[in-house]
């Protein structure tokens, strides 16, 4: 348990640090060819570790894996990652952190129907006041929030949290580590056939027609420079890498809600980062929405961490 607990830590750092970095480099490159470089060196510098894993456990990744693996990518990188950068273009960068830790309300409820896991009463309670915090922060009845970055960060959110739930199922057999890795690469693949479709002259008359001509002729390599570099690097490397085998390794020691619980301190930490980096604001409702997760965050752990305590003492 204690281990799940420090790969959380690990998670929430880097996890907080994202939107802040990406917003030093948000309209240099375009969100899916950002998401196909960032899983692609986040997996390929997952890859020895991932094989290493797989040989140590004596597995071997058949037919029926990789399909589940192909599909765990296209949720949660295909589809969620470049939902979430487009957020960050639309609404600041603290505000996109906070609502996307929304993630653990969405985890529980997916956990409770795919993974068998319980819902104890002081679960329900955290997640009440997860959704009451969220619901100060987005202030639905004087929001200035962009109803689009709404929609979209809301939509990341959830396949995020599925994203989290299927992954967890192949956790235990494989490792963190494998099903990271794997779900970068197969992730990778599918925003690659992407982009080279958006290439295509025909697709990409079509999508500057219906007003989506960012999407079109996608570059893969155009606009890395010198200068972004390191953000893309500590993205890809950091953030994709570290962070998201951080999130996994801690589902092989925690139950998914349990490891959800990154989401719970990265609102105290994200916006305290944006504003000391970006000088972003953060307005009376967020400090208040932020203490509301915060003690949610509380309930959810207080309980579990005194019964462990107890165990040890009797032990």
């Amino acid at each position: 348990m204690k281990k799940g607990f420090i790969c959380v830590v690990v998670a929430t750092l880097m996890f907080s640090s994202m939107e802040v970095m990406l917003k030093f480099i948000v309209g240099e490159l375009n969100v899916i060819q950002l998401s196909l470089i960032r899983f692609t060196l986040g997996g390929i510098f997952l890859l020895p570790m991932a094989l290493n894993t797989l040989k140590k456990r004596g597995e071997h990744l058949e037919r029926k894996d990789l399909a589940y693996l192909a599909l765990l990518g296209f949720v949660g990188v295909t589809v969620s990652m470049p939902m979430y950068q487009l957020a960050v273009f639309y609404a600041g960068a603290s505000t996109v952190s906070v609502l996307y830790s929304c993630n653990p309300i969405f985890t529980a409820v997916l956990a409770v129907f795919m993974l068998g896991e319980p819902m104890r009463k002081n679960h329900v309670g955290a997640l009440v006041l997860q959704l009451l915090g969220s619901l100060i922060i987005i202030n639905p009845f004087h929001t200035k929030i962009d109803s689009t970055g709404l929609a979209l960060i809301l939509a990341a959110t959830f396949l995020f949290s599925l994203y989290g739930v299927m992954g967890k199922r192949k956790c235990a057999r494989f490792g963190g580590v494998v099903v990271t890795c794997f779900g970068f690469l197969f992730g990778s693949v599918f925003l690659l056939l992407i982009i080279l479709l958006t290439r295509i002259p025909a697709a990409a008359a079509l999508l500057t027609r219906v007003g989506l001509g960012s999407f079109a002729n996608i570059p893969m390599f155009a606009g890395l420079t010198l200068s972004n570099l390191p953000c893309v690097l500590y993205v890809s490397l950091g953030v994709a890498g570290v962070g998201f085998c951080a999130y996994f390794l801690a589902m092989e020691y925690l139950s998914a809600s349990e490891a959800s619980l990154v989401y719970f301190f990265k609102p105290a930490l994200a916006p305290f980062l944006a504003w000391l980096v970006h000088g972003e604001l953060i307005p009376v409702n967020m400090v208040v929405g932020i203490v509301c997760i915060l003690i949610g965050a509380l309930v959810s752990t207080l309980p579990g961490i005194l019964e462990t305590r107890k165990q040890q003492k009797e032990s």
